[in-house]
């Protein structure tokens, strides 16, 4: 079992940046995949990042290609996403979530998932 609890959620301005952390419990964090997905209102859920067990491996959305980076600290059991260059369309709920497969965009291949941040983007 792994619970994740996410943070770093708010309010930022269009171009702004935001650091966003997800905590999980367990001994065996390197063992999964962690990933973060986002939901905007009225719309699906969007995969954003995926980072392997190892942190060697990365997928990216192409919406937030070079924007957005993914990275994680196993000693403290938390993966991060940073987030720059902020837009609108990026204010969403954002997830993360850990999956015992190699990084992927399928919602169905993460088992464990936190409750979401909020991330509202001003224009």
């Amino acid at each position: 079992q792994v619970q994740l609890v996410e943070s770093g959620g708010g309010l930022v301005q269009a171009g702004g940046s935001l650091r966003l952390s997800c905590a999980a419990s367990g001994r065996t964090f390197s063992a999964y995949t962690m990933a973060w997905f986002r939901q905007a209102p009225g719309k699906e859920g969007d995969f954003v990042t995926a980072i392997s067990g190892g942190g060697g491996s990365t997928l990216y959305a192409d919406s937030v290609k070079g924007r957005f980076t993914i990275s994680r600290d196993n000693a403290k059991n938390t993966v991060y996403l940073q987030m720059n260059s902020l837009k609108p369309e990026d204010t969403a709920v954002y997830y993360c979530a850990a999956s015992v497969y190699g990084p992927s965009p399928a919602r169905s291949l993460y088992t464990y998932w936190g409750q979401g941040t909020q991330v509202t983007v001003s224009s």
